[in-house]
């Protein structure tokens, strides 16, 4: 068994619902970046004691919010001493709409674990891209680097199609057994 965190931030509800499904296939512990942008100094601990790390953040105007990026530039302490290095990682996000420029917020996470010398787990599925596919298929979002998720904004986290969410939690079980593989 593998120790695994999963970290995020969630502006309207949205991304805890993902963060927990993507814990539930992880059996990761949960830890969330308050509005302020900062976590506990216990929560540090965890994220230096875990085998895995998965970033989670809303991705707003194409880049994940504020504070998703004040953690971001608070790891630098752990970068110092290389901290994390051989750490696995991975992550998610979502959007309003189906691209929202998802992508660029998954690669900003990448680009973080590969300056901290980790290990990134890409999504691993194949796209539900057939003309019966529906928003109830696994990946039908078509996400390759880490989990894509479409949050109606005129509906609360109860709205968010189960394909996404299955794909969550599907993501934290690779993630999660790459990590148990790798220790």
């Amino acid at each position: 068994m593998s120790k695994v965190a999963v970290i995020y931030f969630s502006g309207y509800g949205h991304t805890k619902k993902v963060a927990e499904f993507v814990a539930d296939g992880a059996n990761a512990q949960l830890i969330a970046i308050d509005e302020n942008g900062d976590i506990k100094d216990t929560n540090w601990d965890a994220l230096n004691n875990a085998d895995a790390i998965i970033f989670g953040a809303p991705t707003y105007m194409g880049s994940y919010p504020w504070q998703f990026k004040k953690f971001v530039d608070a790891t630098s302490k752990v970068w110092f001493t290389m901290g994390w290095k051989d750490k696995v990682f991975g992550g998610f996000t979502n959007s309003g709409s189906l691209n929202g420029d998802k992508q660029v917020t998954l690669i900003s996470m990448q680009t973080l674990a590969s300056q901290h010398g980790g290990i990134w787990v890409s999504l691993g599925l194949p796209p539900a891209n057939k003309l019966e596919s529906t928003r109830q298929d696994i990946n039908n979002l078509g996400g390759s680097v880490g989990v894509l998720v479409q949050s109606p904004t005129d509906a609360d986290e109860s709205a968010i199609p189960s394909g996404d969410l299955e794909t969550a939690r599907l993501y934290g079980e690779r993630v999660a057994d790459v990590a148990k593989r790798l220790k």
